[in-house]
């Protein structure tokens, strides 16, 4: 299987199954001397594990970090860092009834068809659990770039068609963890949850839009061809589960404005620097970075697991039916939100060693 390593510079290669021993990433390129707090790393796992709160699934999962390499004396040495995370609660069982069908939208019937065999446990390889290696990985990235004064936080803007309507600008984002749907708006998250709790109640799921909001890179990061910084966290974000659509800045609003609206005029503030007056950019011209916050938002689509029955085939190709069955996530979004700011992290630490050989 290819496509299992990601970035240039600041490399991880992920591993494992989601019922099979544990998951694990190995981290190459991360320069010696980083102070690396191992607490921090294991608070987003927190954020991201299973079994958190009433509005995600049960399955129960400490997703503790074991630190296999890579450090000494409470620093990075430039080796290459390894992590790994066991499975705790697999319930291989709940998937038996499954073993030869496909489920609607998952990727059974794809993974048979590229590779003649699957492991039909919770999806394998494909399954969303997969992402616990990405969150570790990304942990390391946010503190190589909290080095450099760079915070990135993502939130919950929109649970179906409840959308906070706001501006990230108009938002508290210190309040993202202050509820389950982790929403800066408490009044918004507050209907966000009750429609969960009400579509979880109902055997049914339902996607939204996680916003992510980057602070404090430099003007300078990115590539103007094929590694556009944009490109490149729209490749991230993308090859998250669930993600359907990806877009920064303006986004497709933008198609609605003319250029002369559009446009976002520089300006020198008063220390002499060089910022624009609106941010329709998105913090990211050309493909590269211009020293405004960096935006953009991701959609996902309901989880395709309910607990309603489907009708499908079975790799015979005779008709059948897939129950509902097994521990799962009425709404992925909570969940996402560290998701994202990893795949944003890795991203941003890649593009950040990148940018220091760019020029003498």
């Amino acid at each position: 299987m290819a496509g299992n390593t990601f970035g240039t510079l600041f490399r991880v290669t992920t591993f494992g199954e989601s019922h099979g021993v544990g998951l694990g990433v190995t981290i190459d390129g991360c320069p010696a001397g980083l102070p690396l707090d191992v607490e921090a790393i294991q608070h987003e796992m927190a954020r991201r594990r299973p079994g958190q709160s009433r509005i995600v699934t049960q399955r129960k999962e400490g997703d503790t970090v074991e630190l296999l390499s890579g450090t000494f004396e409470g620093k990075t040495t430039g080796t290459p860092i390894g992590m790994v995370i066991y499975n705790q609660d697999q319930r291989s069982k709940d998937y038996s009834h499954i073993h030869d069908k496909y489920r609607p939208s998952h990727a059974d019937y794809t993974f048979t068809a590229k590779y003649g065999h699957r492991d039909y446990r919770g999806g394998g390889r494909s399954s969303a659990r997969e992402t616990a290696a990405r969150v570790a990985a990304g942990a390391v990235a946010r503190q190589l770039l909290d080095h450099y004064g760079i915070t990135i936080r993502s939130y919950v803007d929109q649970v179906g068609d409840i959308a906070t309507g706001k501006d990230h600008n108009e938002l508290d984002l210190s309040l993202i963890d202050s509820n389950d749907v982790r929403c800066p708006d408490p009044a918004a998250a507050a209907r966000m949850e009750e429609e969960i709790l009400t579509v979880r109640k109902a055997g049914d799921t339902i996607g939204g839009v996680v916003k992510c909001v980057v602070s404090g890179v430099p003007a300078g990061w990115g590539e103007p061809v094929f590694d556009k910084l944009h490109a490149d966290l729209g490749r991230a974000v993308l090859s998250i589960n669930a993600c359907k659509g990806f877009e920064y800045g303006s986004g497709f609003a933008g198609v609605t404005m003319r250029g002369s609206a559009h446009n976002d005029a520089f300006y020198t503030d008063a220390e002499g620097r060089t910022r624009t007056r609106t941010n329709r950019s998105g913090g990211i011209q050309g493909g590269i970075s211009n020293g405004e916050d960096i935006y953009f938002r991701a959609a996902f689509k309901p989880v395709a697991t309910i607990i309603t029955d489907q009708e499908s085939v079975n790799e015979a190709g005779e008709s059948v039916t897939v129950a509902g069955k097994g521990r799962h996530d009425p709404c992925v979004l909570p969940r996402a939100v560290p998701i994202v700011d990893a795949m944003a992290a890795l991203v941003l630490a890649d593009h950040c060693l990148r940018a220091r050989a760019n020029r003498l």
